[in-house]
């Protein structure tokens, strides 16, 4: 699962990074990203890349309540081509999700996990009026660092971006495996202030005072 997430980059840099062309009004940078939150992600339409601003929690156009978001925040990779909510997703609305990186909990203990290289998370999105929404593509855990969780998001590399987003592409199988485990990953501790959604801040991205934390 993925349930929060870094994403504190300034808009020009994702820009750069993801060869993209900003084109709403970008929410300010977050080092705790949670469900329901505007967040920048890149899309294809056919036009080139653009940086669009959307909602975590996908809502698809036939639902008929909005609360549906909050159950829909992640898709299971092995899953997702057979799920209502997310198939016709993944063939027509994928996207990526730029990120530092998430957290993930263990005993009750956050714990902040990144790669060197810059994060895109594979993502499906859809629009629903003028609602738009998205949601996390999520895998089983690369080993090292499957002893804070058994799931994490799919991290793409850059050598995947242009076939993830192709809208010409509808290769169901050949999409699917794209969605593997991303070995690589650093992991560390860090403070509780992360589980409260109102705390804010580069300082969650701390290791966690010497008080808090514990050795596994």
């Amino acid at each position: 699962m993925c349930g929060r997430y870094s994403a504190s980059r300034p808009p020009d840099l994702m820009a750069e990074t993801y060869a993209a062309t900003v084109v709403d009004e970008p929410p300010p940078p977050s080092w705790n990203v949670a469900p329901t939150d505007p967040c920048s992600v890149v899309v294809e339409r056919g036009e080139g890349r653009e940086l669009r601003t959307l909602k975590w929690g996908l809502i698809p156009s036939w639902a008929e309540d909005d609360r549906i978001a909050s159950k829909l925040i992640n898709a299971r990779a092995e899953t997702v081509a057979s799920k209502p909510a997310f198939r016709s997703a993944l063939v027509k609305r994928r996207c990526l999700v730029p990120a530092d990186g998430w957290y993930e909990w263990r005993d009750k203990r956050p714990h902040f996990i990144s790669r060197p290289e810059p994060i895109a998370f594979a993502g499906l999105y859809e629009r629903r009026g003028e609602t738009r929404t998205f949601t996390i593509v999520t895998t089983s855990a690369a080993r090292d660092i499957a002893y804070l969780h058994d799931r994490m998001p799919v991290v793409l590399p850059p050598s995947v971006w242009d076939a993830w987003l192709d809208p010409a592409h509808d290769d169901v199988e050949a999409l699917v495996g794209l969605l593997v485990p991303q070995a690589g990953c650093t992991a560390y501790e860090v403070s509780k202030a992360v589980s409260n959604v109102r705390s804010n801040g580069p300082q969650l991205l701390d290791p966690a005072p010497a008080d808090e934390a514990t050795l596994f």
